[in-house]
């Protein structure tokens, strides 16, 4: 009986030890944990020595590096209390957080909060993190990742980041990243107080155009001496590279409006020479290419690149149509009567704008510019061209260049030249007149509608979009020469330029009545504009 029970009690026993095994293993691992020294330095006492323990970790080259320092910067980085093993949390709501092993990311399931001691971090760490982390993507795969990464160093860089970072230097292959590099190290000789190295530093900064840089040179040049004065020297010529630099982006906005009004009036330099028609509704032809062009979008969403290029034979055929609406109910009665034209369409100007207003909205409507749209192209650090006035421009020349094939190598275009000339010695030939003065009213309403397609990726659409431009274009077609595309061209981006040029000093108003009175003058000199039309109808 006293050997049974002995036999029960050892079955007993042995059967708790198995049971208890994986729950003494599982505490064993959780408690246990290989942490690199350079990681248990982070959970030092004080600021200074997490400081140290920092460099230390970046010097070590460790292939956990950048994770620990990120989640020491985001708050995340943590240990146990009782265990002392450093883990990262993964989500912190509630009063258990889930953790991983910083070490080997193990899940280790969750764990109270009262039961986690945090590694805490002050300004001057994060500052010393960002950094940091700034220096270790400068081993990024990729030269924009390094370059991105050099550039956020300029004027970061201490005494501790110093060292790793000309080492990194004598690394890089890329010569790009190796100027920023260069330069964030200059910045920081700039403050070393020792001449040789200020001077050295002066003239690799010579010529730069980074703001950071300007504002390192700036603190030297407040103060005496012959490094105040190199310093001086190198923002002078700085500056003299800004002037130009800014004068180079004022030519970039000029040419830009200047390719605006270019579309605008092509249509309108069209119609007037061959039918003499002043059409005041052409802005609101403008501004139905500009519908035309939401109106896509709103029939693809989501597709906004799309919808645009749908748009441009869209535009093209909506404005065209309106176009021919116009010239056969209102236009072909008041040939002749350029008076009367004009009153007339200036009423079918504010019909097309009611119109709209009923039928969508008075409200402006935002066009989505696509992405391949977006952004800037940049040139150096002080100038960039934003993509969609390139875009804009590169369309206008390209409509000019059709349009100067259809005019040149169609038969549409000899029939339009030689009605613009002598519409009765064309009549006489063969050519109806009829047929080309609406073809012509229709090829120059829908460069209308591709005016609005453009405009429609700078500003946002609404019925008064056509009265923004309306009597510049008039102007454009004026001073180029009635019916002379060429001269269209040139006017257009050259009362653009002028304009962008006066406006920052003179205001936009002042600039307009400017370009107006100089107009005005011109004419009284040349009254056929900067490219007079030929034929015996332009010399009579």
């Amino acid at each position: 009986m006293n050997l049974l029970r002995t036999i029960k009690a050892t079955l007993l026993f042995w059967c708790c030890v198995a049971l208890a095994t994986p729950v003494l293993a599982q505490q064993t691992n959780i408690a246990e944990q290989d942490v690199p020294p350079e990681l248990a330095a982070l959970a030092a006492d004080s600021y200074a020595d997490k400081g140290k323990a920092i460099q230390a970790l970046i010097a070590s080259d460790h292939p956990r590096t950048r994770t620990w320092l990120t989640t020491l910067l985001d708050g995340k980085l943590q240990r146990i209390k009782e265990s002392g093993r450093f883990v990262i949390v993964t989500d912190n709501r509630g009063r258990d957080w889930t953790v991983i092993d910083a070490v080997d990311d193990t899940p280790l399931g969750e764990v109270s909060r009262r039961n986690i001691d945090r590694i805490t971090i002050n300004n001057a760490l994060r500052n010393q993190l960002r950094s940091a982390m700034a220096v270790l993507d400068l081993d990024a795969p990729t030269v924009q990742e390094r370059l991105a990464s050099a550039d956020r160093l300029l004027g970061k860089v201490d005494v501790n980041l110093a060292e790793p970072l000309a080492a990194r230097l004598e690394a890089e292959e890329s010569p790009a990243v190796r100027d920023k590099l260069t330069q964030a190290l200059a910045i920081y000789q700039l403050q070393s107080g020792d001449s040789a190295a200020i001077s050295e530093a002066i003239d690799t900064l010579s010529g730069s155009l980074n703001p950071a840089v300007r504002a390192a040179l700036n603190g030297v040049a407040a103060g005496e001496g012959e490094a105040a004065e190199s310093a001086r020297q190198a923002l002078a010529g700085i500056e003299q590279k800004l002037k130009l630099n800014r004068a180079a982006e004022t030519l970039y906005f000029g040419l830009s409006l200047g390719s605006v009004l270019v579309l605008a009036a092509i249509g309108l330099a069209i119609t007037f020479g061959v039918m003499g028609v002043i059409n005041m509704a052409h802005g609101e032809l403008i501004m139905l290419g500009a519908y035309t062009t939401w109106m896509m979008q709103q029939l693809l969403p989501g597709q906004p690149g799309l919808a645009l290029i749908l748009s441009i034979p869209a535009g093209f055929l909506v404005a065209a149509v309106a176009g021919i609406i116009i010239e056969r109910s209102v236009i072909r009665f008041l040939k002749g009567r350029p008076l009367e034209t004009l009153l007339a369409t200036f009423g079918v100007s504010l019909i097309l704008q009611q119109l709209v207003r009923t039928l969508v909205s008075p409200l402006n409507r935002t066009v989505v510019t696509p992405e391949w749209m977006s952004g800037s192209l940049v040139i150096n650090e002080a100038l960039s061209l934003t993509l969609n006035r390139l875009y804009v421009l590169g369309f206008a020349l390209v409509v000019f260049a059709g349009i100067m094939l259809v005019m040149r190598k169609t038969r549409l275009g000899l029939e339009v030249r030689a009605v613009t000339q002598n519409r009765a010695m064309a009549r006489s030939m063969g050519i109806r007149a009829t047929r080309v003065d609406i073809m012509t009213f229709a090829l120059g309403s829908g460069v209308a509608g591709l005016a609005g397609v453009a405009l429609s990726q700078l500003t946002n659409v609404g019925p008064n979009l056509g009265q923004s431009y309306i009597i510049d274009s008039f102007m454009v077609v004026v001073f180029g020469g009635v019916g002379n595309l060429w001269g269209t061209l040139v006017a257009g981006m050259s009362l653009g330029v002028i304009n962008q040029v006066l406006e920052p000093w003179a205001g936009a108003i002042l600039a307009k009545i400017i370009v107006l009175v100089f107009i005005i003058l011109f004419i009284q000199k040349r009254p056929r504009g900067l490219f007079p039309q030929k034929g015996r109808a332009a010399e009579g």
